[in-house]
């Protein structure tokens, strides 16, 4: 953690640091969510950074370690959300539109917090015909509302407001509950990133 944040905390103020480590973990850290692990070493910051890729709630853990690291105050924020980034497989596996438990990130900057969404890297929006979510450490950057086409996308549905500590054992008994074979440790077999590419082909 310490090195990432030396390495991409660039910046002359906090700001500035804050939005370089954003793009970081936004972008050098793919989205994958066919690949979920609720285990405890599974939702590590450590461990999404060694494994270069992982899905909305460790992303979210991954942005407020390096921030802390380089001296910025953070928190994680979870909601959740309708029409979400997902694929056929996923949808099938989840059966249904909500993602739960979104998850993703407060920073504090200027004697205010702001939020932050690392979850989804620029060349998975640009697969999925959508804007890449960007952040300017002034305004929230929060969810996918619009496509590129102008179409409404993702919805935000519940806020569960935010944790100094992520609420493991909340996020695991809900997931039990609406996700079961997630919940259970399933993986989706396949290329995340590479079935939204031929999904958003066929339009």
């Amino acid at each position: 953690m310490v090195s990432f944040a030396h390495l991409h905390a660039q910046g002359s103020n906090d700001r500035e640091k804050a939005v370089a480590l954003y793009l970081a973990v936004r972008d050098q850290v793919r989205y994958d969510p066919y690949r979920i692990d609720l285990s405890d070493q599974g939702m590590t910051a450590s461990t999404v950074l060694a494994q270069g890729f992982g899905w909305c709630v460790p992303k979210a853990v991954l942005l407020a370690a390096v921030a802390r690291a380089a001296g910025i105050p953070a928190r994680l924020g979870f909601a959740d959300v309708k029409n979400h980034l997902s694929t056929e497989k996923l949808r099938q596996t989840m059966q249904t539109d909500v993602f739960a438990w979104h998850g993703y990130t407060e920073l504090w900057i200027d004697s205010a917090w702001r939020k932050a969404t690392p979850a989804f890297n620029i060349e998975l929006c640009d697969k999925f015909g959508l804007l890449p979510l960007e952040f300017d450490g002034v305004h929230d950057s929060l969810y996918h509302a619009f496509d590129r086409a102008g179409r409404q996308h993702m919805e935000y549905v519940n806020d569960h407001g935010a944790f100094d500590d992520l609420p493991l054992a909340q996020i695991r008994s809900v997931f039990a509950e609406i996700y079961p074979s997630i919940s259970a440790g399933q993986r989706i077999e396949g290329d995340f990133a590479a079935d939204a590419a031929r999904e958003a082909a066929r339009g």
